[in-house]
């Protein structure tokens, strides 16, 4: 007698199951980390300028509109923007922002993003 190898009916189901649900929250999370995307190169735009480090806070907060404009960003504005000076007159701008992105019903996911053109946070994020 011969014993029949593989996946039942019910098995088959879960798993496609599974997999389209993993398929729907990934499809739902990608145009947050998209637009977080966004937000890294226009800062990392303004930051390759070579006047940045001459730049006001009105200049760099322009410029980030500007480029939001260009790049579709709507989670944030220039005006959130954190501008400093450390002891060595380098220019960081930063920002950190959360999204929420409702997944079913009543569940959602919140997205903790921070970008800054200051190399040491970069690495520490990373």
């Amino acid at each position: 007698m011969h014993k029949q190898h593989g996946m039942t009916f019910l098995g088959t189901v879960f798993m496609i199951a599974g997999i389209v649900f993993v398929a729907i929250v990934g499809m739902k999370l990608v145009p947050a980390y998209i637009e977080y995307f966004s937000v890294k190169k226009a800062i990392t735009k303004i930051a390759n300028d070579p006047d940045f480090d001459h730049m006001s806070k009105q200049d760099i907060a322009a410029s980030f509109n500007r480029n939001a404009v260009i790049d579709n960003i709507t989670i944030i504005k220039g005006s959130d923007l954190s501008v400093s000076k450390t002891a060595t007159g380098e220019t960081i701008v930063s920002v950190d922002y959360q999204t929420i992105v409702p997944l079913v019903a009543n569940v959602s996911a919140l997205l903790d993003f921070s970008v800054s053109t200051d190399a040491a946070a970069n690495l520490a994020d990373e």
